[in-house]
């Protein structure tokens, strides 16, 4: 989901619909969960260690294509835009968990206290919590070729970001779920990171070394890379389903709980663009710069979300609805930010 990109449109066909994609699963999902009881108690029996093995293997048929496009060789170039960079790891890492955090306890614990029992809210702040600390790694490349953005201080931003998830997510995670009274299964989030972004970012890399040596960067590039265009999406998609199923009940019988949890993320992605873009503005950093900083600290890599909410805290958690909802509105609102950060270019020097 990042350099297939269709020229012209910068997404392709199931980039483009991905929430229409979402809301059909949903509604696949929920019908099978409620009429279809069988599949995903059958399903529950493929777990090992609480991870669900049918959906372990589709978080990596999600994760892996996307870190085929993570050029390690590019943080060569880390100097070149500096205070692009300095700006993207502060709003990632030092304000973005948090203030997610702010504005999910105020919202979950505090304006729905008399809409949600404590433990469904915990639940929900749990998996806002896992949003706000896995910054987008894969979609920012399509938000950053659908506002112009510089392509190398995109790859050099991906590519560090990769990086940090592996040595800070599970403290930031930890600290936040700690402080929310949410127990914490330490090893089992240890274990997600090194399920769903080592392994697959190793894989990733080595996919890179060997077959760009025996091909040639070209080849892995415009020929290997787009082989596995619709793979993460697809993939996404059928875990939704299975998700939704498991979720199908508690659906039907507070729908209204979709909407309470969308509020307050995607008053979070308009706070964390806005942000990251005028900070940007404030140290005349080129628009070329500040749209991909914006998009890849409002984004998130929701991935990572589901695939750590479904291992920590099961499939049938509020916290994996929290993050999957995360999915459902995130192309919208994301799209909406590449309207206003394209209609506001002429605002920057360059």
């Amino acid at each position: 989901m990042g350099k297939d990109l269709k020229s012209g449109s910068g997404m392709g066909f199931f980039e483009r619909y991905l929430t229409v994609w979402v809301l059909a699963c949903m509604a696949v999902g929920v019908t099978i969960g409620v009429y279809l009881a069988g599949i995903p108690e059958f399903l529950s029996r493929f777990e090992y260690a609480n991870v669900s093995i049918p959906v372990a293997i589709l978080i990596w048929l999600m994760i892996y294509p996307m870190m085929l496009k993570v050029d390690f060789h590019s943080i060569k170039r880390v100097g070149q835009s500096p205070k692009g960079l300095i700006l993207t790891w502060v709003t990632n890492w030092l304000i973005k968990p948090f203030s997610m955090y702010a504005i999910a306890y105020l919202f979950f614990m505090v304006l729905y206290r008399s809409f949600l029992p404590e433990n469904t809210a915990r639940q929900y702040l749990a998996g806002a919590v896992l949003l706000g600390a896995a910054p987008c790694t894969a979609m920012v490349f399509v938000w950053s070729h659908l506002t112009k953005g510089n392509p190398a201080y995109t790859l050099v931003q991906v590519a560090t970001n990769d990086l940090i998830i592996l040595v800070a997510f599970v403290p930031i995670v930890g600290l936040l779920l700690g402080i929310s009274g949410i127990s914490i299964p330490w090893m089992t989030l240890f274990l997600s990171v090194v399920l769903f972004v080592v392994v697959p970012l190793s894989a990733g890399w080595l996919s890179r070394v060997l077959i760009s040596r025996k091909h040639g960067l070209d080849y892995f590039e415009h020929t290997f890379i787009p082989k596995f265009a619709n793979v993460t999406v697809l993939g996404l998609l059928l875990t939704l389903i299975i998700i939704f199923s498991f979720q199908g009940r508690t659906i039907v019988e507070n729908p209204l709980n979709i909407v309470l949890i969308a509020i307050p993320l995607i008053l979070q992605t308009f706070l964390i663009f806005f942000i990251a873009y005028l900070w940007a503005k404030a140290w005349r950093l080129p628009h070329d710069v500040a749209a991909p900083a914006g998009m890849i600290g409002a984004s998130n890599f929701f991935e990572l979300a589901v695939a750590v909410a479904i291992s920590v805290f099961g499939l049938s958690s509020g916290a994996t609805i929290a993050t999957v909802v995360g999915v459902l509105v995130e192309v919208p609102v994301m799209l909406t930010l590449v309207k206003i950060a394209n209609a506001t270019k002429h605002k920057f020097t360059s």
